[in-house]
């Protein structure tokens, strides 16, 4: 015990001299003027009135703006003081929204989030009402019917600002314009209150160890799991307890018992607000003119028609139906073995349920393919993986990360860092990692932008700034956090659209990074998530963190690429399923 306690001092001390000598963010101004850029680590509210009182600012200074444009002499329109201007006032007021996103995200304190979901509700009802200032309409419409010779990003941004005027049903008679402006502010609400409600949302669900059965000693060893002599409790909340749950418990009734409380988290809330979603939903699309919301959806998209999205998608289920039926069928034979004999001594045919499918493709990867999900993720330490990615990325890129001090933290273990063109040292962003599960945060994975990239009135390009929101299984006091591969895998995606975004070089904010069209949103992080396939790449980060020397053998390797090919009809079905509900 002194010894650990000595060991974890010096190692403390280690670590603060080590933070002391994290670069500033001032490093980099020398090379910031050399790019003409800018390079911005935002100014965080640290209070709810200051929560509160930055989004009055942001949207009274929008609202100037607004009126400015509205002004205008129609003889005396331009690009840059109607469509540009309009591009410029919404990209200031995002920012100031997307810091609010983050505090309502990520932020230890309730009364913080709290403020912050106000702050967004205020932000989401204003930009609706950006789209029926007929002022303001009226002289962007203008300058369109001066019929510019523009081209490229201009002529993308004036084309789908008025497509998004014609969208938002400015051609409407005035009552009408007004019923769906008053229509989309209220599901702009309805859907910041059904995400406050998962977030918020805390469901421990307790078992004895005998129904925990299956389930790793690591697991039941976590902080917070074991709760009494024979008493753990799993919070169906948390994604990594869930999963590891549904993927290796034996019993049928805990994972129905978890994916029950885990798909009802909020439902008294939820469920009222969905169905008024759902209603609102329709009226507009019908006061606008569309058959129906998923035509509306899908009008600025390849489908174009919701008939067509769901042909396509009725095509690839077709297509894959003979694969996904062989799949279930050998999943069906493994649940026949773990079946109990009903009246009579006869078997009941065994039905493969929605909490069942992780916890056989699990036991088929194990038996059929000496793939053990659980063993494989002691070469996976949290850090290495961390270190490894970033190898790669900087290497294939042409990139330079560098951990950088922060001046604000709201979580201890928050990290900063910057990224430069390895070549010339241009910075080029900046990335923050909150990587680990608490009360009242995000409760899954994803890439949320904070400052935005674009070109700024006075030729600096303002280099965009984003934060990683995750929630891997963290460390004990004897084991660090330890991920599967599946979880690697989601963190080489997710990092896939931090780059995306910081590497932009867009004009304007409506386009930088991942303001791309929806049907390619995700399409590079899918490329990227590809590397932790290749034996080279695990080679230079996986290890078993016991034994460092040791790597995942090849044939490992290959058969973790043969269970997953063995799975794909489940998986991919499951996927139209969600395109088809979407």
């Amino acid at each position: 015990m002194k010894f650990c306690s000595s060991f974890l001092l010096v190692l403390a001390l280690a670590l603060g001299a080590r933070a002391e000598n994290l670069k500033s963010i001032d490093s980099y101004s020398d090379a910031v003027a050399k790019a003409n850029a800018r390079l911005t680590i935002p100014e965080w509210p640290q209070t709810p009135e200051a929560v509160e009182t930055s989004t009055k600012e942001a949207i009274k200074k929008g609202n100037a703006a607004l009126d400015a444009i509205g002004k205008l002499d129609p003889k005396k329109v331009t690009f840059q003081n109607t469509v540009i201007a309009l591009d410029d006032l919404a990209y200031e007021a995002n920012n100031v929204g997307n810091k609010a996103t983050i505090i309502k995200q990520a932020n230890t304190d309730p009364k913080m989030r709290a403020a912050a979901e106000k702050a967004v509700k205020a932000i989401n009802d204003w930009f609706v009402g950006i789209d029926y200032r007929e002022d303001v309409y009226k002289s962007i419409k203008a300058f369109a019917e001066t019929n510019p010779q523009l081209t490229g990003e201009d002529k993308k941004l004036l084309d789908e600002t008025m497509r998004d005027y014609r969208r938002a049903g400015l051609a409407l008679p005035s009552e009408k314009r007004k019923e769906v402006e008053q229509l989309r502010k209220q599901l702009a609400k309805l859907g910041t209150d059904f995400d406050t409600n998962i977030a918020n949302a805390k469901r421990p669900v307790v078992f004895t160890k005998a129904e925990l059965e299956g389930m790793p000693e690591d697991f039941l060893s976590k902080p917070g799991i074991k709760t009494g002599d024979d008493t753990y409790t799993v919070l169906a909340n948390v994604t990594w307890q869930f999963n590891a749950v549904e993927e290796n418990a034996k019993s049928e009734a805990t994972r129905k018992k978890l994916y029950i409380a885990r798909e009802t988290l909020a439902m008294e809330k939820n469920v009222p607000s969905l169905n008024q979603m759902l209603t609102l939903r329709n009226k507009i699309a019908l006061r606008l003119g569309y058959k129906s919301w998923d035509d509306f959806q899908t009008e600025p998209r390849m489908a174009k028609t919701g008939a067509a999205a769901q042909n396509y998608i009725d095509d690839l289920v077709a297509g894959i139906e003979p694969k996904f039926a062989a799949e279930l069928s050998e999943l069906q034979k493994m649940k026949q073995l773990d079946a109990q004999p009903s009246e009579g001594g006869a078997f009941a045919a065994p039905r493969i349920n929605i909490w069942d499918w992780r916890y056989y493709q699990n036991q088929l990867k194990k038996q059929k393919f000496a793939v053990d999900a659980e063993a494989l993720r002691n070469f996976f330490p949290f850090q290495k993986v961390l270190d490894g990615m970033f190898a790669i990325y900087q290497r294939i890129f042409g990139l330079k990360f560098e951990k950088i001090a922060v001046p604000y933290k709201w979580i201890d273990d928050l990290q900063l860092w910057a990224v430069s063109d390895a070549a010339n040292g241009e910075p080029l962003g900046l990335f923050y990692l909150d990587m680990f599960p608490r009360d009242g945060k995000y409760n899954h994975f994803a890439e949320f932008e904070i400052i935005g990239g674009r070109l700024l009135p006075d030729g600096k390009y303002q280099r965009p700034t984003v934060t990683l929101l995750c929630n891997f299984p963290p460390a004990t006091a004897d084991k660090p956090s330890l991920l599967s591969h599946s979880e690697v895998e989601t963190l080489f995606h997710e990092f896939g659209h931090v780059l995306h975004t910081i590497t932009t070089r867009a004009k304007y904010g409506r386009f930088a990074g991942t303001h791309v069209p929806t049907d390619f949103v995700e399409a590079p992080s899918q490329m990227l998530q590809n590397w932790v396939w290749d034996k080279n790449v695990l080679d230079s980060f996986a290890a078993d963190y016991r034994e460092p020397s040791k790597k995942i053998p090849g044939d490992t390797i290959q058969k973790m690429k043969d269970a997953k090919l063995a799975t794909a009809g489940v998986f991919y079905r499951r996927q139209f399923a969600f395109a088809s509900l979407d």
